[in-house]
């Protein structure tokens, strides 16, 4: 019996996981206690995505466990133990702006949790494999320090910067810059993963994830920009849009291509590390760039509101070069267009 355990398995790609990997694997454990409706409201809830994994899938087996309760996480690897084979940690506070309200809350679930998971495999099942879900909020406002240029409808890298050209790589400096709590305590748990794999020997990914996005995200405003506007834009409501003009940028990668990401890497022999993963220039745009594809295609005319001030450690302009992924995964490709999913938040 092969099982994986998906931490957050009611988000976007926890639940994604748990529909791609309940034919690869004899088992799949998800834990999730529905914090995002404590973080974002009821709207936010992923309480009908985990009933629906449960009445779908017959091999998914569900626990309401807070990752922060080192004790209950223990027993349950402890239940399992060596049969666990892939862990993949998608559960997270996963707002900027949300971590401010709630420092200790925010650092007890990124940080802590993080490092109750890695524990948890190297008492009970330290072969096993695990992906963990960073963000690029690890590298702060540092890339707000690249040479940008402003464009009618977006930022832009200047073109002579040639190293930066095709998105921000693993090397970027993550220290002396403005992370944000959330960035703070996601960092905390991206170097901690990153010390278990090289103190302990334990087989690790850490994916710096940019947009991670679809059509069953529960974006709200503070959280998964292109998913809440799409849904401002279909009910009518006012799109807050917080400095740089709307100009900021973002590339975007659809949940599935996520998860094919994490099962190459499953399937990869010595890949541990450090990996951006994002949908890369071709799937990047600004906020303006999507209200005119809106418009011009859907004939939805979104209101929004463009406030002065910025988040604080917002990026400017983000795009991630998935080129180490790529080379150490060469049979992964993004299949999803920006396009693509777009239509598919549409159609929803």
């Amino acid at each position: 019996m092969s099982i994986v355990i998906i931490t957050g398995s009611g988000g976007l790609v926890g639940s994604e996981s748990v529909k791609f990997f309940s034919s690869k694997f004899s088992k799949v454990i998800g834990v999730d206690n529905d914090m995002r409706s404590y973080f974002f409201g009821k709207s936010a809830s992923v309480q009908k995505n985990i009933n629906y994994l449960k009445n779908k899938f017959n091999n998914y087996h569900h626990y309401s466990l807070d990752i922060r309760n080192f004790s209950k996480l223990k027993s349950l690897f402890k239940k399992y133990n060596t049969k666990i084979s892939f862990v993949i940690h998608c559960a997270a506070q996963p707002s900027h702006d949300w971590a401010a309200k709630e420092p200790l809350t925010d650092f007890s679930i990124n940080a802590t949790g993080t490092l109750n998971i890695l524990e948890s495999m190297r008492l009970n099942c330290p072969k096993a494999k695990l992906a963990h879900l960073s963000t690029n909020k690890v590298y702060g406002d540092r890339p707000n320090y690249l040479p940008i240029v402003e464009k009618e409808k977006r930022y832009e890298i200047d073109k002579k910067n040639k190293f930066y050209l095709n998105g921000i790589n693993e090397s970027m400096n993550v220290d002396n810059c403005k992370h944000s709590l959330f960035g703070a305590s996601k960092l905390s748990g991206d170097v901690y993963c990153q010390e278990y794999f090289k103190y302990f020997g334990m087989k690790v990914g850490v994916f710096r994830g940019g947009c991670l996005t679809g059509p069953f995200h529960k974006g709200a405003e503070l959280h998964g920009f292109l998913n809440y506007l799409m849904k401002a834009a279909k009910e009518n409501k006012t799109y807050n849009i917080f400095g740089y003009n709307g100009k900021q940028v973002r590339d975007n990668i659809h949940s599935e291509d996520v998860v094919s990401a994490l099962w190459e890497f499953y399937k990869t022999k010595k890949n541990s590390g450090v990996y951006n993963l994002g949908g890369g220039r071709k799937n990047s745009c600004s906020i303006l760039e999507i209200i005119d594809i809106l418009k011009k295609k859907y004939n939805i005319n979104l209101k929004y509101k463009i406030k002065k001030d910025n988040r604080i450690g917002d990026h400017i302009w983000y795009i991630s070069d998935m080129k180490k992924f790529k080379k150490k995964h060469k049979n992964w490709k993004i299949k999803k267009s920006l396009n693509q999913i777009i239509e598919e938040m549409i159609k929803l």
